[in-house]
């Protein structure tokens, strides 16, 4: 498997990832933007792929600590890599496991937080890539409802669960979040002016009421390719994002 050396958050974080497959972009780092983690807690990232969420969280967030964890034992194997090129071995683990059956080191409501970048389409509804690891990790081998029902099994009562994914989504995810997750934030991701938001960021805590609230959102396109100041910020300059 080639691979390539790429840089993130303005080169305070590299990442070793495939030059085919599963190549990490712009969501990973605003679903870490907006975890503002308290001193002590425990975070995991599902479906963490070579680590790149984990690793813009603890960058960041200088006393947080995150396990990942990640089905595809490529992934993994970079992701290890990646702890030592960035010097994280204390603060980053991602381990090798399936959602649907987690490895007995991950209890269940033992986490304070859980964040997710889930595979974004569905199988029955889209074209899977030839490459079997974009394939996996873009392309749902679980449906989402099975995934969410997981991720806040995992989570501990009150615990906050944040989620990127697709827009056009965000109906059905809401329906399965319903009754689990309350204080819901609805916080888009506008792709340019005039132009629909492709993504949304969505945040709640387990086992709270609370009725959902659509948040204002950000610009990510202020015209052409180029990102809005207030993007660059967050991709860049590793700055927090308040929902």
């Amino acid at each position: 498997m080639s691979e390539t050396l790429d840089s993130f958050l303005g080169g305070r974080v590299k990442l070793v990832q495939p030059s085919e497959g599963y190549r990490a972009g712009i969501d990973p780092i605003f679903l870490a933007a907006c975890i503002n983690p308290k001193p002590q807690e425990k975070i995991l990232d599902v479906g963490a792929g070579v680590g790149t969420a984990s690793f813009a969280l603890v960058v960041r967030c200088p006393h947080a600590k995150v396990t990942g964890l990640e089905i595809q034992a490529d992934l993994v194997e970079l992701a290890v890599t990646n702890i030592k090129t960035n010097q994280l071995t204390d603060r980053v683990e991602i381990i090798k496991g399936d959602l649907l059956s987690p490895p007995p080191v991950l209890k269940p409501h033992s986490f304070d937080q859980v964040i997710t970048n889930p595979p974004y389409y569905e199988y029955s509804r889209t074209q899977s890539s030839p490459i079997p690891g974009k394939a996996q990790a873009n392309t749902e081998t679980i449906d989402l409802g099975k995934w969410l029902k997981c991720c806040l099994k995992m989570l501990k009562p009150k615990g906050t669960f944040t989620m990127i994914h697709r827009a056009e989504r965000l109906s059905e995810i809401l329906s399965h979040l319903d009754s689990k997750v309350g204080n819901l934030i609805i916080y888009p991701l506008w792709a340019g002016p005039r132009k629909p938001a492709r993504r949304v960021i969505i945040q709640g805590r387990k086992n709270m009421g609370g009725e959902p609230r659509l948040a204002f959102g950000m610009m990510l396109h202020g015209g052409g390719e180029k990102y809005t100041p207030e993007a660059e910020e967050i991709l860049r300059s590793a700055q927090p994002l308040v929902l």
